[in-house]
């Protein structure tokens, strides 16, 4: 895997979900989820996750978040949070 890609977060079905989007890759992307849908995930289980699929942030990347509408057309919809941060391959971190 060369490059930087992108890791996102956000809470799916009650759970939160954590998965890398790998670009021209047309196989499931890797993703983790989280077993305690009760609490958003901390930095540190964020790292774990990332580690456990076999990417890292890349030096100096912050998660950052946004929020968006259930339902565009409705201002009144519930709001959903999504988070992302660039990561890298650990592969390619230790080489």
């Amino acid at each position: 895997m060369d490059g930087e890609f992108t890791a996102h977060m956000s809470l799916n079905g009650g759970r939160w979900l954590l998965f890398v989007a790998l670009r021209g890759t047309p196989v499931a992307w890797p993703e983790h989820s989280f077993e305690q849908p009760d609490h958003l995930p901390t930095f540190t289980e964020r790292t774990q996750a990332l580690s456990a699929l076999g990417f890292e942030p890349v030096p100096g990347a912050e998660w950052l978040w946004t929020e968006f509408s259930a339902d565009p057309a409705d201002p009144a919809s519930p709001v959903r949070l999504l988070a992302y941060v660039r990561v890298r391959s650990r592969e390619e971190a230790t080489a």
